[in-house]
């Protein structure tokens, strides 16, 4: 039996690794910083990622994929790049081993290399100098690419899904003929963020820009969705950037254009990372454990046979698998679980700690009265229902667990974000935690006072400016141009 889940509000943190651990997702590597992503937390990160990829691949994308190793000179061409990413680099200068006069392994001083490797960080260096090579032309335009990789950002304090040194995900990177073409790039992907966080995920976001100083090393302009955890803090979910000319120029990227001038490209890049199932854990799951929406769920239904003896056992597997064939004939992933080694209390149990939606127990007693013990995850109630219809009624339970994890996230999310005009309030609905709405006038200074004195930053600037408009800056009284959004965050 697994341990117990620490209460969520007894310490937040440790019922995060608790559910983490007894959701069998990951653990710690023995590389410190790193993790070591289990078969349930593996096959949960694929279900987000097939279902990406093929948005992505709707929208007209498709994938390759560039080295782990990217040339350090690369990092130096752009500068505010290398400016953001220099203290998190891992940096290759030897190509093997040997052991030294003690016997110990060391770097092999004759293999130092005559250029140094960064591990990759993020890829946008090594792309841009390979898109040099491919676009000479208009006519090579639009590159719309994507790749699924692992990357390396060093991190000091780590935390399973949220913050590690090797995480995974994919980084789109395109190319745009005109500005317009790669600004409407950026928007159309951060859209398809947003629309997987909330179908999907059941995670409710806010869309807006970064600002200035929480931009991606090297971008114009850094979209994001935020959305909103149960303790309070919010957890950025997704960001898609507008580059300009900026890697075009660093890598000499130009193209003729229709007019037979020279001119530079125009260039995007967005990304989300396995720090999604971070998210997911923190926006659904309960002190009984985690809980996952049937969309994203690597087992939607379990099936737990129960019987006692022999006899029993033909009557009530041939049900069950008749069953579970008939879900699966409508796309349902299920899991047949008959392990008779324990009981049927440690098999609900196990599941219920997986984030397994719905659960179905048969046994003899419910051959004899044909009926099933329904089970949902999200509420922890059960019933018990005729075996006719059943499987129409268990696609409806699982679209009805899927908005209700939606629903109860939205309400949540808006309970908790507040409309402030004063410091003081400011300070104190901050403590509080959530989402709050606050005057800026737009200053580097004001925003990094704030962030000092409270431990909050600015989430996002909204879209449209005119919808949250306000009056002087809660700080400083300085005209604003709007409210912007504040929290503080992972």
């Amino acid at each position: 039996m697994a341990d117990a889940v620490t209460p969520r509000d007894e310490d937040y943190s440790q019922w995060y690794q608790d559910v983490v651990r007894n959701g069998q997702l990951a653990e710690n590597s023995p590389a410190r910083g790193c993790m070591i992503i289990k078969p349930n937390g593996m096959a949960l990160w694929e279900n987000m990622r097939d279902q990406l990829d093929q948005m992505f691949k709707d929208t007209g994308h498709e994938n390759f994929y560039f080295p782990l190793f990217i040339p350090e000179r690369f990092m130096e061409r752009e500068a505010e790049h290398v400016e953001g990413f220099a203290k998190e680099c891992a940096v290759v200068t030897h190509s093997r081993l040997t052991t030294d006069e003690e016997g110990e392994l060391i770097p092999d001083p004759d293999s130092k290399l005559g250029e140094n490797y960064i591990v990759r960080p993020t890829s946008e260096t090594i792309i841009w100098d390979t898109y040099g090579k491919w676009i000479q032309s208009y006519r090579d335009l639009p590159l719309l690419y994507n790749q699924w990789a692992n990357v390396v950002r060093w991190e000091m304090r780590p935390r399973l899904f949220l913050r590690t040194a090797e995480f995974l995900w994919q980084e789109g990177h395109t190319a745009h003929a005109t500005r317009e073409e790669a600004v409407a790039e950026a928007e159309r992907m951060l859209e398809v963020y947003a629309t997987f966080a909330e179908e999907y995920m059941a995670m409710p976001v806010m869309r807006g820009r970064k600002s200035e100083s929480e931009r991606f090393p090297g971008a114009v302009d850094t979209y994001c969705i935020e959305a909103l955890m149960q303790d309070g803090k919010a957890l950025q979910a997704g960001t898609s950037h507008f580059l300009g000319q900026n890697f075009a120029k660093a890598f000499d990227c130009t193209f003729t254009d229709e007019n037979n001038e020279e001119t530079y490209v125009w260039a995007t890049s967005w990304g989300v990372s396995t720090r999604l199932i971070g998210g997911l854990i923190m926006t659904h799951s309960d002190d009984q454990g985690l809980v996952l929406p049937p969309k994203l769920a690597p087992h939607q239904v379990v099936i737990v046979p129960i019987y006692f003896d022999d006899d029993q056992e033909g009557p009530v597997m041939e049900k069950c698998e008749r069953l579970q064939e008939q879900l699966e004939d409508r796309g349902v992933r299920v899991k047949m679980d008959d392990d008779q080694t324990q009981s049927p209390g440690w098999r609900f149990n196990e599941h219920e700690l997986r984030g397994v939606p719905v659960r179905l127990a048969l046994g003899p007693r419910d051959l004899e009265n044909d009926n099933v013990e329904v089970a949902r995850r999200d509420t922890q109630t059960k019933e018990v229902v005729p075996q006719d219809g059943i499987v129409d009624r268990v696609l409806d339970l699982l679209d009805d667990v899927q908005r209700g994890l939606y629903d109860q996230a939205l309400e949540r999310q808006e309970e908790e974000t507040h409309v402030v005009d004063d410091y003081d309030t400011f300070k104190e609905v901050i403590e509080e935690g959530g989402f709050v709405w606050a005057p800026w006038d737009g200053t580097a200074e004001t925003e990094a006072r704030i962030q000092e004195e409270t431990s909050a930053t600015i989430r996002l600037i909204p879209f449209d400016r005119e919808e949250r408009a306000s009056g002087p800056d809660m700080v400083t009284g300085e005209p604003s141009e709007s409210r912007v959004l504040f929290a503080r965050a992972y």
